[in-house]
């Protein structure tokens, strides 16, 4: 028996720009249908004169050559940009969109949830919705039955669930579509964002809902922005670019390239982009940042920093005027989990004051307990008001110094955003 439940093949779909097609009747089906081999031998004799007309700027590829596969009982993140393809992904994989090229296979029944109320009638009650999908999943009615207490009881709209689902709200529409993927019980599960409507509470449940729908075996491809979660998880995720498959690989790896690919330059030192400035600093502001480096332990200007040795940023302004009152302060960042820590400087006296001219600030971090990974800085001063604030001014990287021992015994072993190597361990003996 094959092991696996979602295999792809140069899966690619291509959409026509700036026409607009009109939506097919069941007549005009039929008729293509009669009229296909006709179609197809005429296409063959005119070979690429058939083609005359329309040039490749009048299409896009929403996917293109994306070969993959997910065996069954695997849980798999899909992450991207917008537009990378990720929906039409798995609109191909549940046939609500037909490819242009290439060829999906699927062994098992498909629970889906692409976005709020697909798959519900409006004009039906909830009740009779979830009889609805279960026979389209071909579930029987007495297995529907079985399962129909613990889906109201856990998307939480017993009051409501004789009441027609045109009148819920995104959130119980959400709610209740997950709980009929979830517990009528299909092969594979597709998610698309969905959980982003819900409330924390809910999404607590159903990631919980999640995990127990993998441990029984079941396969889930799982889209979403949130790295947080795809990184709790998923084990294993799928990257794409501008319709195409980046990267198939472990989720830390796969984060590893979308966070790098998302940073700040790591070449440019020069802060004088208005870019890069926040909306609240100051036109004409009293004092500017103008340089930034970083200096690794052995002095050296180098963006790749190694994990627990220590480094250092360096920070460059210049004062218009003397400048009162006056706090600098800057942040770590990471894409994963938003910021990681921020620290403040305050320069001697109560009433602090940066006197006119250039100035230069240096910050010692050490040591350096930043996990692996892609960085980016933000900084900050202020005087009586914000003056200058910069986000995402400059990138730079942890490198990997070998394995640890937690990664040699444990493959899945996950860091934070921070690692503590030298914490103090004693035995105690009872």
């Amino acid at each position: 028996m094959s092991s696996i439940a979602i295999r792809t093949e140069n899966l690619g779909k291509r959409y026509r720009i700036g026409r607009r097609e009109r939506y097919k009747t069941l007549r005009d089906t039929v008729t293509a249908a009669v009229y296909a081999p006709f179609h197809s031998a005429r296409s063959a004799l005119n070979g690429a004169r058939s083609a005359v007309g329309e040039s490749a700027e009048d299409h896009i590829w929403a996917l293109k050559d994306v070969s993959f596969e997910v065996k069954k009982g695997e849980v798999v993140g899909i992450i991207g940009r917008n537009g990378a393809g990720k929906t039409t992904l798995l609109k191909i994989l549940s046939r609500i969109t037909e490819p242009t090229q290439g060829s999906a296979e699927i062994y098992g029944r498909i629970g889906l949830l692409l976005e709020v109320g697909t798959g519900f009638h409006p004009e039906l009650t909830g009740r009779e919705n979830v009889y609805l999908n279960g026979a389209i999943l071909g579930m029987k009615k007495r297995e529907i039955e079985s399962k129909f207490d613990e889906i109201v009881s856990f998307a939480e709209v017993e009051k409501f669930v004789d009441t027609p689902v045109k009148r819920y709200s995104s959130g119980m529409h959400m709610r209740l579509a997950f709980a009929v993927a979830a517990y009528l019980e299909p092969d594979i599960l597709l998610v698309d964002e969905v959980l982003a409507v819900g409330d924390a509470v809910f999404q607590k449940k159903c990631l919980g809902k999640m995990g127990d729908v993998a441990r029984e075996g079941r396969t889930i491809l799982f889209v979403s922005h949130n790295l947080q979660i795809v990184n709790q998880l998923c084990p294993h995720s799928i990257l794409l670019d501008n319709g195409s498959l980046v990267a198939n690989d472990r989720t830390n790896v796969i984060l590893d390239l979308y966070t790098e690919a998302m940073a700040p330059s790591e070449t440019s030192n020069d802060l004088s982009n208005p870019d890069l400035r926040s909306p609240d600093s100051l036109e004409n502001s009293l004092f500017k940042w103008t340089n930034i480096k970083i200096l690794n332990s052995e002095q050296k200007l180098n963006p790749e920093i190694r994990f627990g040795e220590p480094f250092e940023i360096i920070l460059s302004g210049i004062a218009a005027q003397e400048c009162k009152y006056f706090r600098v302060g800057f942040g770590i960042i990471n894409r994963l989990t938003g910021v990681v820590f921020n620290s403040h400087h305050i320069f001697d006296g109560s009433l602090d004051t940066l006197a006119e001219g250039p100035a230069t600030l240096r910050i010692e971090i050490n040591p350096n307990i930043l996990a692996p990974g892609f960085y980016s800085i933000n900084i900050g001063a202020v005087g009586y008001h914000i003056i200058d604030r910069l986000l995402d001014c400059f990138g730079f990287r942890v490198q990997e110094i070998g394995l640890t021992p937690a990664r040699v015994w444990d493959p899945s072993y996950k860091r934070g955003v921070v690692d503590l190597p030298w914490c103090k361990w004693r035995v105690i003996k009872n």
